[in-house]
């Protein structure tokens, strides 16, 4: 009886959302996560500061948290990085291109690092949190470092944008992402047929 249970367990974890293997369904749902933040930041952009309208919010981060609390972090990176070079592709922008990917990896690869660790609500919650103040103080180094470089601009004038504009806008975009994808991961589970959340 104890063997039986034992296989039981073993069985249902490796066939998880986040167990290791490329299986037929995960790679066509990333393909699907990949498409639908591809479609984000090309048709869903708007800026959600007044006054700095060059910075722009897209909800690809929430499609790409999602992708990495389900199928893992390799899954979540895929979906943080390919969207961005169909966007490159059709709008151009390597300036832009090269921030979004760096805010997007920067906030999901510590969250879903730590959501495969403690597959639970909590866990979630903890990886989001420090995803995002890793994400924060990527978005304002790489700011400092690529925008002097693609936008013209001196490193003194970039600093003068870190207060009024450049924390309050990735402060914003890391707490929508991070809220939406939380109150949808339960949900969202059930509906493409991965394991969400555990009550533990």
């Amino acid at each position: 009886m104890a063997t039986t249970s034992s296989s039981s367990t073993h069985s249902t974890h490796s066939t998880s959302a986040a167990g290791s293997g490329w299986s037929t369904k995960r790679i066509a749902v990333t393909a699907l996560f990949c498409a639908v933040a591809a479609i984000c930041t090309l048709v869903l952009e708007f800026p959600i500061l007044p006054g700095v309208t060059w910075l722009q919010y897209d909800p690809s981060g929430i499609v790409a948290l999602l992708a990495g609390f389900f199928f893992g972090p390799a899954t979540g990176a895929v979906v943080s990085i390919i969207p961005y070079f169909v966007h490159f592709a059709t709008a151009g922008g390597v300036y832009g291109m090269l921030m979004a990917v760096l805010a997007t990896f920067s906030l999901v690869m510590p969250a879903s690092l730590v959501y495969k660790k403690n597959h639970t609500m909590r866990g979630a919650i903890a990886g989001m949190v420090l995803g995002g103040i890793i994400c924060l103080a990527a978005c304002i180094v790489g700011n400092l470092i690529v925008t002097p470089l693609y936008a013209g601009m001196s490193v003194d004038a970039v600093v003068a944008l870190i207060v009024p504009a450049l924390l309050p806008f990735n402060i914003f975009k890391i707490v929508i992402n991070c809220v939406v994808a939380g109150l949808l991961l339960k949900p969202a589970s059930k509906a493409i047929g991965v394991a969400g959340p555990s009550e533990k």
